[in-house]
């Protein structure tokens, strides 16, 4: 009873989101584990040293999907690095299961779809090409919270 307090633990950073009351709708907990589930697998793709991780809020957009995550790999190898690590997380570590994947034998655009959440783990090239970001520019950008932590030293990690 009262207030429960979901506590995600990302690596060495641990988040805490709002806490939720008992009178929380159905939806509104559905939203929050959408966003749990985006920033684990954007803290994935950075900590598998993914370029230019981006969350974007599609909710306002499309009733299709939640969030939209976006990464850049330097390689196949590391996009399928990235892919993999992301599946672990999400399925392993926090019991979400993927509906689908696409373009991993390719490796230029890897989509994961987790339903709610869509990951697009792209090369530089076809990053660029797609550009995502702008296509869906009407989305807000999610603030992510190591970032947010290493604003102040901007430059080289």
């Amino acid at each position: 009873m009262g207030v429960q307090y979901f506590v995600f633990d990302f690596s060495d950073t641990v988040l805490v989101r709002a806490a939720i009351s008992e009178s929380t709708t159905s939806a509104e907990l559905a939203s929050e584990r959408s966003l749990q589930l985006a920033l684990a697998a954007a803290r994935t793709a950075h900590d598998n040293r993914g370029q230019d991780v981006v969350v974007l809020d599609m909710r306002n957009i499309t009733p299709v999907f939640d969030y939209f995550v976006i990464a850049t790999g330097n390689s196949r190898r590391q996009l399928h690095a990235i892919s993999e690590e992301i599946d672990h997380c999400l399925e392993d570590e926090l019991g979400d299961k993927r509906m689908g994947i696409e373009g991993y034998n390719e490796s230029r655009w890897i989509l994961l779809d987790y339903g709610t959440v869509v990951t697009h783990l792209f090369d530089e090239e076809t990053r660029e090409y797609y550009a995502l970001e702008q296509f869906w520019s009407e989305a807000q950008r999610v603030s992510l919270p190591w970032q947010e932590q290493s604003d102040g030293s901007e430059g080289e990690e």
